[in-house]
């Protein structure tokens, strides 16, 4: 019959199966589909906000993250961090930070001292720390370095363990890790443990500081020096040799007014520069929250601004680092007596 199409023989159903699974030997293959993805133009890339409202920074880098890398921005070739590196707050809850833009490295600087080399004057700022003055619990100290333009320079943290460092307290050797805007540690502040049970006047129980930078190569030490009624240091090369001497005031130590650690060449002549601890007020006489202000010439080595920089930490942890378990009185006392 010319109307009937023909048809190809029926089959059973167990050899139809046996040809689907020997096209597609794998079990419950899924089917295969074709990608109508079709990409577009390229767009910048949207970076989160950086204003928000309210707060201090609650992000800061840690030397446990070193694989952290911060936010940044681009704007006319300058790179401006708008976070800092390491742990990202979240939204609304910190206030935009910028950096001081990077430098062009130098051939006769050690790496991340650039800065410095630009610098004549530089602003220590110390965290508060509420929960320190409240539990008596002492915490890592941690610092942001600034600029006459409020540009953030450095950040230090201090890297003791809690035994150690709520054991001596304000006598307790620690090591301070200063860091760039990308995280990278450029500088070691070291200061060993030296006993102060025996006479004052001792030599072994004069307080040192170590300043490594990069970190592993000294650049220089900090060196007490005794005297019966103001503090002195010498601030040495690597060799120990003594460059500048730093001179405190006699007996006032931050009560009610800035103090002024003048330094100045060996023979006493020359005024090279300063270290001023600003007083703040209910947060200089209660807690720790130390304003420094350093300046120093503008063209004066940078190994020699880093030692003041690093200077500028053991005036700190000498005089003004409140123990919570000791009052404002007996905390100058022990401080006078080192």
């Amino acid at each position: 019959m010319s109307g009937v199409v023909p048809t190809a023989p029926e089959q059973p159903a167990s050899e139809m199966e046996k040809q689907i699974k020997s096209q597609d030997p794998r079990p419950d293959a899924p089917p295969g589909y074709n990608s109508h993805f079709v990409p577009g133009p390229p767009r910048p890339a949207v970076f989160p906000s950086a204003g928000c409202q309210g707060g201090l920074p609650m992000g800061y880098y840690s030397p446990q993250q070193p694989s952290t890398f911060p936010l940044y921005q681009p704007s006319g070739g300058i790179q401006t961090i708008q976070y800092q590196p390491g742990k990202y707050p979240l939204p609304n809850q910190c206030a935009p930070i910028t950096w001081m833009p990077a430098p062009t490295p130098r051939p006769d600087c050690p790496p991340g001292l650039e800065y410095l080399a630009q610098l004549d004057n530089i602003h220590v700022l110390q965290h508060f720390e509420p929960l320190e003055m409240i539990t008596g619990f002492e915490t890592n100290n941690r610092y942001d370095v600034k600029n006459n333009s409020d540009q953030m320079v450095y950040i230090v943290n201090e890297d003791m363990e809690d035994f150690t460092r709520n054991a001596y307290r304000t006598l307790r050797p620690f090591v301070l890790r200063v860091t760039d805007c990308m995280g990278r540690e450029i500088m070691t502040i070291q200061r060993p443990f030296r006993c102060t049970c025996c006479c004052f006047c001792c030599p072994s129980a004069r307080q040192e500081l170590e300043v490594q930078c990069p970190p592993g190569v000294t650049i220089g030490y900090v060196a007490e020096h005794w005297n019966l009624c103001r503090a002195v240091y010498s601030i040495q090369n690597e060799k120990k040799e003594s460059v500048m001497r730093v001179l405190g005031p006699c007996s006032t130590y931050g009560c009610g007014s800035d103090s002024v650690f003048e330094i100045q060449s060996l023979d006493g002549v020359f005024n090279i520069g300063n270290i001023i601890r600003k007083w703040n007020g209910l947060l200089s006489a209660m807690a720790d929250a130390d304003h420094f202000d350093i300046h120093f010439p503008l063209d004066l080595d940078v190994k020699m601004k880093a030692m003041i920089f690093g200077a500028c930490f053991l005036i700190d942890f000498m005089y003004f680092e409140r123990s919570p378990e000791q009052n404002s009185g007996s905390q100058r006392d022990t401080a006078n007596q080192q």
